[in-house]
């Protein structure tokens, strides 16, 4: 794993991030772009699964919503591995980021599950809301640990 990590550190692009007077700062401001798309959307989708503005059906909301969440994470995830090229080893020793890496997988999976599983529309209102209660603590978590890590030695 390491010298796959040394490698990485060792990349043009990994330099350019480095090295480059505004190429930290572009990635970092694409990286926070993203995730206010994933965060923004997905809490006003999650708390209609919660019951809130009940006149709105859930899988309407959701083609409107999902399609902006998921381009705000892929977005996110693009430019997070561009911040990661940083510092690969640091990054990669730290248990902070190891836990959002974590937290990501988790909301995924949740998302997954029930949009792969009976879908907004066929769900029970159980279902949303355990999904919605889900989403809510996973992805702020996610923005939480990630902002820790710029304040946090391992």
């Amino acid at each position: 794993m390491e010298a796959l990590l040394s490698w990485l550190a060792e990349t043009a692009l990994a330099e350019w991030v480095r090295l480059s007077r505004w190429g930290y700062a572009a990635i970092n401001a694409l990286h926070v772009l993203g995730i206010a798309l994933l965060i923004g959307s997905i809490v006003a989708l999650d708390l209609r699964l919660l019951g809130w503005r009940k006149q709105l059906p859930p899988h309407e909301l959701g083609r409107l919503l999902q399609p902006v969440a998921v381009g705000g994470l892929l977005l996110a995830m693009t430019t997070g591995g561009g911040l990661f090229l940083a510092d690969p080893s640091g990054y990669a020793a730290m248990p902070l980021f190891l836990f959002k890496l974590t937290l990501i997988v988790l909301g995924i999976a949740n998302a997954l599950l029930l949009n792969l599983g009976p879908g907004l529309a066929g769900a029970t209102p159980r279902r949303l809301r355990l999904a919605g209660s889900l989403s809510l603590l996973l992805w702020p978590a996610v923005l939480i640990a990630g902002r820790f890590l710029a304040f946090v030695d391992g």
